[in-house]
């Protein structure tokens, strides 16, 4: 038996089989998929390696079928219920990770092209509309359906995917925001060498303003037909 430091994997792992009595890692990929899957990612090939190094550590205990498919099942040991224990009474919980890749995209939007706010925000807005309907039939699935420690997960689930379906609704009906992104900040800040905004122009000798010659004004109704300056 060999001490191993333990993962959020190790501890789910350690759960699942806790909770099943006995299970194999495909067990515990189905399960996860329908559980804890929807909030907390990570690749499921490490269902199938972790409950072997659970075992060698002896927090696990494994038996093979004598037959058949010969799968490998794996059962909790008092070690690996008490360690399982120990880590659920722990009141740090960590940092709250969110790894969302559409707010990922909207907040470098401001470099985009016109449209791609739009774009993602129906893309995302329906996405959630999707998974907030999943939620709702776990809801009404009978009281003993699940235990209540999931169901309590699966109320924040109903709230999150109910907001982030707002949010994302909600920007996909502004009209500041789906148009054309302003220029980046950068581009507004005068340099050591360029002139700033108020030199743009120059002061004639009678007094009157020369517009500066690379500065092109042109008309509102021109420029939305694509014209411009010759």
């Amino acid at each position: 038996m060999v001490e191993i430091a333990l993962t959020p994997v190790s501890y789910l792992v350690l759960g699942e089989v806790a909770r099943r009595g006995s299970a194999t890692p495909y067990d515990l990929k189905v399960s996860v998929a329908e559980s804890v899957g929807n909030y907390w990612s990570f690749p499921h090939a490490q269902l199938y390696k972790e409950p072997p190094r659970l075992a060698a550590a002896g927090l696990l205990a494994e038996e093979r079928e004598a037959a058949g498919r010969r799968r490998r099942i794996f059962r909790i040991t008092e070690a690996g219920r008490h360690r399982l224990q120990e880590w659920l009474s722990s009141a740090d919980s960590g940092r709250t990770e969110l790894r969302d890749l559409g707010l990922l995209k909207l907040a470098f939007a401001d470099l985009g092209r016109p449209g791609d706010v739009a774009r993602l925000a129906r893309a995302q807005a329906v996405a959630h509309r999707a998974h907030l309907e999943v939620y709702r039939t776990l809801a009404a699935l009978p009281a003993d359906a699940m235990v209540w420690s999931l169901r309590r997960t699966l109320d924040l689930g109903l709230a999150y995917e109910r907001l982030m379906a707002e949010f994302w609704e909600r920007l996909g009906a502004d009209p500041a925001l789906v148009r054309t992104p302003p220029p980046p900040a950068d581009s507004a800040r005068p340099t050591r060498d360029a002139p700033s905004q108020g030199a743009a122009a120059a002061v004639g000798s009678a007094g009157d303003v020369v517009a500066s010659p690379g500065t092109q004004v042109v008309p509102d109704d021109v420029a939305a037909e694509g014209g411009g300056v010759g």
